[in-house]
């Protein structure tokens, strides 16, 4: 009986000893400072380079919200149902944004945002949706909302650095930072139409960026941030930027006409054009009908043509305009849209197993 009282004394004896220890060990002093700040390191040339890109360009990229205007079953009243958001930036003083098309597709309404937070409702001026592009108008610019500047995207290099600006994720005002991956890459717009010359980047470009733009290290716009290559729908370092030779090219004839003029040669293709090639062992562009007093009825080209037995006689085949070779239609349809009407190009072709070249004056489009 003693033994099991000193036993259960000593146990007792030791669990207020291990409180105390603790007690001691833990208890919490009477004060505690803040650390003090250190003065911020210097900054890296390419950080202060970093730095001065974003203050220079982010006024300019807008925040683009899509909204779907419909009247409510029962009470008629309209609702705006939120369709997506992207990105875009100034274009001029007259309030222009450029941005994706595929960013406006799903909508009837739009918003903007600029860096100040103030919102202005945008009218859609035009788009094109072969080559992914838009443009909006809205009736008023902040003070600090300026136009972009443009360098040609002809003069990068890889390796170089460029910056991406967006709006990922509905995260406004971000900047990422990578290099030109790759250049004269292909990709397919939303029309099914292919873009040429496309700039690849490992720049961040996520869901959101769409529509903002791609700039150098002078901060001027090289390219507008497309799409992005990622099974998982986020990045996986492989972005990619309509250049800004296309935009140039594109923007001001949608905000004069709403929509992109294409010049004509005036012919008509086959509309199996290139299976119909394939079969009969060439590559190209199909005269298959002049049009009466065309650039290519004056030049002397020549079309398909039906013997008194109904055996057809092939026309001219085109394969080359200028220095763009013409493998197929859709390769005559993007060189086409390097040119303005009243252009003068040069035309290769086949006739009787023959290459020859002509020049003629591309027309503009018949009115509709």
């Amino acid at each position: 009986m003693f033994r099991q009282k000193s036993v259960l004394f000593g146990g007792v004896m030791f669990l207020i000893l291990i409180l105390v220890i603790q007690s001691y060990q833990f208890q919490r002093p009477a004060e505690a400072k803040p650390k003090p700040y250190q003065k911020v390191g210097n900054f890296l040339e390419l950080e202060k380079r970093t730095i001065d890109i974003f203050e220079k360009v982010s006024p300019s990229v807008v925040f683009i919200t899509t909204k779907a205007r419909r009247r409510g079953l029962f009470s008629m009243n309209i609702q705006e149902i939120p369709r997506g958001t992207g990105s875009g930036f100034v274009w001029d003083d007259q309030g222009h944004i450029v941005t994706n098309f595929h960013v406006l597709q799903e909508g009837n309404a739009f918003e903007v945002k600029f860096s100040d937070h103030t919102s202005e409702d945008a009218e859609v001026v035009g788009w094109w949706p072969n080559k992914d592009l838009a443009v909006l108008r809205v009736k008023r610019l902040p003070d600090e909302a300026k136009p972009v500047t443009f360098a040609s995207a002809r003069d990068l290099k890889v390796g170089q650095f460029v910056f991406a600006i967006g709006n990922p994720f509905g995260l406004d005002q971000t900047l990422t930072m990578g290099v030109v991956s790759a250049l004269n890459r292909t990709i397919q717009s939303v029309s099914g139409r292919n873009i040429d010359d496309v700039i690849q980047t490992d720049a961040a470009i996520n869901p959101g960026n769409s529509g903002g733009p791609l700039v150098d290290s002078s901060g001027n716009v090289v390219g507008i941030n497309t799409m992005i290559y990622s099974p998982s729908g986020a990045s996986a370092g492989i972005g990619f930027a309509v250049p800004s030779e296309i935009i140039n090219r594109v923007v001001p004839q949608l905000i004069v006409h709403g929509r992109v003029i294409r010049p004509v040669i005036g012919i008509v293709t086959h509309p199996k054009n290139d299976y119909l090639l394939r079969q009969l062992g060439y590559r190209g562009v199909l005269i298959y009908q002049l049009q009466p007093g065309g650039p290519a009825h004056q030049a002397g080209l020549h079309q398909v043509e039906y013997q008194p037995n109904g055996q057809p006689e092939l026309g001219d085949i085109i394969i080359r305009i200028n220095e763009d070779p013409i493998p197929d239609m859709d390769a005559f349809l993007v060189a086409m849209e390097k040119y303005q009407p009243g252009q003068e190009v040069e035309i290769e072709y086949v006739r009787d197993e023959r290459k020859q070249t002509v020049k003629l004056t591309l027309a503009e489009p018949p009115k509709d």
